[in-house]
C-alpha cells in the first residue's frame, strides 16, 4: 500500500499525493515505512507565510502563486486553517480561498485543520511538508493560522519566513508581537494604500534595528497592495534572494530536535495502556501503602 502510494507520488499522480497526505494524517498502518522510504530533496524550498489575522495572507499567497507560476516552478501550497470544534476538519477550503488555482497543472493546494495545534501549525506539517518535496515540487508555500507570538514554529520550518503586516496608526505598531519581530526573513507591509503606510514602514525599521545584530541576513521590508497585484514581483526578488544568499537556520534544529524528541516518545510509550494504569491505581489506591512515585517504576 505505501509504496504504490510513494510511487505514485513521485510520478506526480495528483490524487495519488491526496492519498499519501490522508495517509500520513491518519497515520494507517504503513505511514511510518512510507516516511522513512522518502528521499531526499535539498532543492524543494519552503516559504513560510505568517501573520496577524486580517494582514491578508491569503490574498498575498494567491499573488505569489501567480509570480512563481509565471517563472515557470511548480508549487504547492498548505493553507492551515482552524479546526472545527466538531470533527477537527479544516474550516476553511481550498476550493473557496484560491479557486483560480485549484485545476492548474502546476500547483496543488491542501487545505489542513490545526487540530487543536498551540503552535498554529498541523500536527503532521513537517511530514506532509516532506513528502512533497518528494513530488519534486519546487516551492512549498505553508500559510499559517495567524495565532500570534506562539506560532514561531514556522521559522523552523521553512527556508524563508514571511512576515505580513498592516499599516496601523500612531504608536500602535509598538503592540506588534515580538515573536513575530524575531522570524522574520522578509517583511510584509500589506495593503500600503492606507493611510501613514511610509510612516508604519519607518517606524517598523527602527524597530527591526536590534534584529539586524543577530541577523546574518538583512531582512527586508517589501511594501505590497496584494489584491490589487502590486509589489509581488519586489516580494518573489526579496525572496528568491534570501535564499539565494542562504544560512545555516538554527531554529530547523530546534524544530527537528523536538520533532524528534515526539515522536521517539510516542514509539517508547505505545505499549502503555492508560486504561490498565488507571486499573492499577484504582487497585493500589484500594491499599493503605500506594505510592506514585514506587508504582510508576514498573513503567520505567
Amino acid at each position: 500500500m505505501w509504496s504504490s502510494l510513494l510511487e505514485q507520488v513521485q510520478k506526480g499522480d495528483i490524487r495519488g499525493l491526496a492519498r499519501a497526505i490522508s495517509f500520513i494524517e491518519n497515520e494507517q498502518a504503513g505511514y511510518q515505512q512510507l516516511l522513512q522510504a522518502l528521499p531526499h530533496h535539498p532543492t524543494s524550498k519552503i516559504i513560510g507565510v505568517t501573520g496577524p489575522p486580517g494582514a491578508g495572507k491569503s490574498t498575498l499567497v494567491d499573488g505569489l502563486i501567480r509570480e512563481l507560476v509565471q517563472q515557470e516552478y511548480k508549487i504547492a501550497v498548505l493553507c492551515v486553517d482552524p479546526s472545527s470544534p466538531f470533527n477537527l476538519g479544516a474550516v476553511l477550503g481550498d476550493r473557496i480561498r484560491m479557486s483560480d488555482w485549484y485545476t492548474h497543472p502546476q500547483v496543488y493546494i491542501r487545505s489542513l485543520a490545526t487540530r487543536g495545534s498551540m503552535g498554529g501549525l498541523h500536527p503532521k506539517i513537517i511530514e506532509i511538508a516532506d513528502l512533497l518535496k518528494a513530488a519534486d515540487f519546487d516551492y512549498i508555500i505553508v500559510e499559517t493560522v495567524g495565532v500570534g507570538q506562539s506560532e514561531i514554529e514556522i521559522a523552523g520550518l521553512a527556508d524563508t519566513t514571511v512576515v505580513v503586516v498592516v499599516p496601523e496608526a500612531g504608536d500602535e505598531v509598538q503592540t506588534m508581537k515580538a515573536g513575530l519581530m524575531e522570524i522574520a526573513d522578509v517583511f510584509v507591509v500589506n495593503k500600503s494604500d492606507r493611510p501613514d503606510a511610509d510612516v508604519f514602514v519607518r517606524n517598523l525599521r527602527l524597530m527591526l534595528a536590534p534584529a539586524f545584530a543577530t541577523h546574518k541576513q538583512e531582512i527586508q521590508i517589501v511594501k505590497t497592495i496584494a489584491h490589487q497585484h502590486q509589489g509581488l514581483a519586489d516580494l518573489v526578488a526579496a525572496i528568491l534572494k534570501h535564499q539565494h544568499e542562504g544560512s545555516f537556520n538554527e531554529k530547523k534544529v530546534w524544530l527537528l530536535t523536538e520533532k524528534a524528541f515526539q515522536l521517539i516518545q510516542k514509539e517508547r510509550m505505545k505499549d502503555l495502556d492508560k486504561a490498565a494504569i488507571k486499573g492499577a491505581i484504582e487497585s493500589g489506591l484500594a491499599q493503605t501503602n500506594f505510592q506514585l512515585y514506587q508504582f510508576i517504576q514498573q513503567y520505567l
